[in-house]
C-alpha cells in the first residue's frame, strides 16, 4: 500500500519521529525499518530493552496518530490505472498497517476499497515473512507462484520472495531492492491486463 498505491512517507516519518523521542531513541536508529514492517516487530527487534508494556502503549498511539493524520496523503502516480485495470476479485492489498489505518489512508488517497485487504491483525507475523503474501494468496484462490507482489521496501521484497511470488520492485523510497524481477520508478512504468487467461503485467522496456 504505502510507497506503491499511497504515498504517506511524511506522515510516516512524522510518526515515527514522534516515537523515537517517546522512547528517547534516535530517530536514526529506527529509520532503517520504519517502511514496511508492522510497528511491533520494529520496536521489538530495535528496543528490546524498552518493557513490553510501553512498546504495546507506543504502537496504539502510533497507529492512531497516523489514522488521524492523513493530510497530504495522495495516491501514487498510476496508482489508479493499475487498479482500474484489474477485475476487483483479482487483486489484493497487503501491508504491516492495521486495518483502520489501512482504510484511512486509501480513502484520503481516493481509491477503493480491496475486496481482500490483508492487514498487520490478520497473521502472527509480518514482513519480512512470508505470511502476509501467503495468506493473500489464500484469499486469492491462487497458488504463490502465479501471485505477482507489487512491492517498495525491501522487508516487503523478502517477504514476497520468501511466499514464492514473483516481485515487481517499485523505487518509490529510493531504496535498492536487489532480488526482483522487475523495478520501476512507479506504477506509470507497468501496465496491467486482464483477460480469461489471467493478469498480464508488462513493464517498459
Amino acid at each position: 500500500m504505502d510507497g506503491t498505491l499511497v504515498d504517506s512517507a511524511r506522515n510516516v516519518v512524522s510518526a515515527w519521529q514522534w516515537a523515537a523521542t517517546e522512547l528517547d531513541l534516535p530517530y536514526p536508529l529506527l529509520a532503517p525499518y520504519v517502511h514496511g514492517i508492522p510497528a511491533g516487530q520494529v520496536l521489538a527487534e530495535v528496543a528490546p530493552m524498552v518493557p513490553a508494556e510501553e512498546r504495546s502503549r507506543v504502537v496504539a498511539e502510533l497507529l492512531a496518530r497516523q489514522t488521524e493524520d492523513t493530510s497530504g496523503v495522495v495516491a501514487m502516480p498510476g496508482a489508479w490505472a493499475a487498479l482500474d485495470a484489474l477485475p476487483t476479485k483479482r487483486w489484493a492489498v497487503v501491508t504491516s498497517a492495521d486495518d483502520a489505518l489501512a482504510r484511512a489512508r486509501l480513502r484520503a488517497a481516493g481509491l477503493p476499497p480491496p475486496r481482500h485487504l490483508i492487514t498487520a491483525e490478520l497473521t502472527e507475523i509480518g514482513k519480512p515473512a512470508p505470511d502476509p503474501f501467503l495468506l493473500a494468496a489464500r484469499r486469492l484462490g491462487f497458488p504463490p507462484e502465479r501471485c505477482l507482489v507489487v512491492e517498495d521496501s525491501p522487508a516487503g521484497v523478502a517477504a514476497g520472495k520468501a511466499a514464492g511470488c514473483p516481485v515487481l520492485g517499485v523505487l518509490s523510497s529510493g531504496e535498492r531492492l536487489p532480488g526482483t524481477v522487475h523495478a520501476v520508478t512507479d506504477l506509470r512504468g507497468a501496465r496491467f491486463e486482464a483477460d480469461r487467461l489471467g493478469v498480464h503485467a508488462r513493464v517498459a522496456g
